[in-house]
């Protein structure tokens, strides 16, 4: 018998700038699985305070539905990064992202402060340097991770490379760190696609990030919510199909048997594996209504 599993869909993670009120309140109406309150890039030095004050605010006045609630804090090197750790720690979210990680003793101070505010929130890490790709197996698998974001800007940066539409020059990173998070067990999402414009070329990054693996995608502009939730998503008929699998799955167990057959296709464990989630995620969307 098929163990339960629990999927909580992360099609669609959407930055929101925290020193942008309006953005903050229209959120509340976008169909994004995630909205990921940024007060790191997207707010100038002197906006920071201003930030965290609004986002604050929004959490207590707005109601954001079933999306899951996210707060990038700025890195605890900075002059901002404790007071948004402080400012954020009991507060009615779902986890908290931090820049720049690279080793297990930045983790350990990050859990060392939320320790001290008595909080139990959950960690969500950014990958945006060669160090932290290279060593993210030294850091990313700690307890109190949730979650792994590639930061591709950044990376792309202090590789020296250039941007590139289809990123063949960012396969190896990419790749190496779903190996690393799947190994680790912990949930990874591809980076920003920034010509957010060009929906043409966010398709086509979406599902080159689908098929290397990536749980979801990182979005800047609420314009490319639809396209990522289609190409991380599935399609009713996909789910159909998957419950169709499960079915006769059950069947062949209930006889003894250890393969079975649909449509002329041999299912075997492993199929009935992944059929098991894609049913789990149709449902986890279903209940939102």
């Amino acid at each position: 018998m098929l163990s339960p599993i629990a999927v909580v869909p992360r099609r669609s993670l959407l930055y929101m700038p925290g020193a942008n009120a309006r953005a903050l309140e229209k959120a509340q109406g976008l169909d994004c699985d995630t909205i990921i309150f940024d007060l790191e890039d997207a707010v100038a030095p002197d906006s920071k305070a201003l930030a965290r004050s609004q986002v604050l605010a929004a959490l207590a006045s707005h109601h954001y539905g079933h999306r899951e609630l996210i707060v990038r804090c700025n890195g605890l090197d900075t002059p901002w990064g404790q007071d948004d750790l402080e400012a954020f720690a009991n507060s009615p979210i779902d986890g908290l992202l931090f820049p720049k990680i690279e080793s297990q003793d930045q983790v350990a101070a990050i859990k060392s402060l939320l320790q001290t505010c008595g909080s139990m929130l959950p960690l969500w890490l950014m990958i945006e340097t060669p160090t932290a790709v290279l060593r993210l197996e030294e850091f990313g698998g700690d307890e109190e991770v949730a979650a792994l974001v590639m930061g591709t800007s950044d990376l792309v940066k202090e590789l020296r490379a250039q941007h590139s539409p289809v990123r063949h020059n960012l396969a190896y990173a990419l790749q190496r760190c779903v190996l690393t998070a799947r190994m680790l067990g912990k949930e990874i999402f591809d980076g920003v696609h920034l010509d957010f414009r060009n929906l043409p070329e966010l398709r086509d990054a979406c599902e080159a990030g689908r098929a290397m693996g990536f749980d979801g995608k990182t979005l800047i502009h609420p314009d490319q919510v639809p396209i990522a939730n289609e190409v991380f998503g599935y399609s009713p008929e996909a789910v159909a199909q998957a419950e169709a699998i499960l079915e006769v799955w059950q069947e062949a167990l209930a006889q003894g048997k250890g393969v079975a057959e649909l449509d002329g296709r041999l299912i075997e464990n492993l199929h009935a594996h992944e059929a098991q989630r894609v049913v789990a995620f149709g449902q986890a969307l279903r209940r939102r209504g």
